[in-house]
């Protein structure tokens, strides 16, 4: 290809810009665009109280887990783990993944495992005297249930367990999982 073929191909080119700007800024001559005094599309926005009122309000109820441990099977709540290994890891001395290890969880206070980079509302609900600063039971159940809505804030990217014999089976499972397992309820 000779200059005189790149000299004509750069020409087309500029020509074709010069006449879209041309055309472009005609338009805008000939047909005004008009300002709007309010915009057409009106979103409103709510204020934070409500927001802050729903978050205050209580989760849903879940089903006491009480009455399902007695025959809740331990073994096939280890199998519902290999949803949680992603994230958590279950030996004794085991690694910190996403999540922390779960060893000796029930019973114990949350945010157990010093050093880990738990969430702001996880450190808080630790920090609560008595039963409500530990892992128990029906605290456990209701966190499986739904992680978000029994502790918002919480990092822990799970959606929930929405069966009751599941959440039974994997917490007996849990329990089984330390040196002095606690006494079921």
């Amino acid at each position: 290809m000779n200059s005189y073929e790149l000299n004509k191909i750069f020409g087309a080119v500029v020509t074709s810009v010069l006449v879209v700007t041309v055309i472009g800024f005609l338009s805008n001559l000939l047909v005004a665009p008009q300002k709007l005094e309010k915009t057409v599309l009106d979103i409103k926005v709510e204020s934070a109280a409500p927001a802050a009122q729903a978050a205050a309000e209580p989760a849903a109820q879940v089903e006491p887990i009480g009455p399902l441990l007695a025959s809740a099977n331990a073994s096939a709540g280890a199998a519902l783990l290999r949803n949680c290994t992603s994230c958590h890891s279950f030996e004794k001395g085991g690694r910190n993944g996403v999540g922390p290890n779960m060893w000796d969880v029930v019973g114990n206070k949350k945010a157990h495992i010093d050093g880990f980079a738990y969430s702001q509302a996880l450190v808080a609900a630790a920090a609560k005297p008595g039963a409500d600063g530990l892992w128990g039971y029906e605290q456990l159940n209701q966190f499986l249930a739904n992680p978000r809505a029994y502790m918002p804030g919480t990092r822990m990217a799970y959606a929930g367990m929405r069966r009751a014999e599941d959440r039974a089976n994997l917490i007996a499972h849990l329990r089984t999982l330390s040196d002095n397992p606690k006494p079921l309820p």
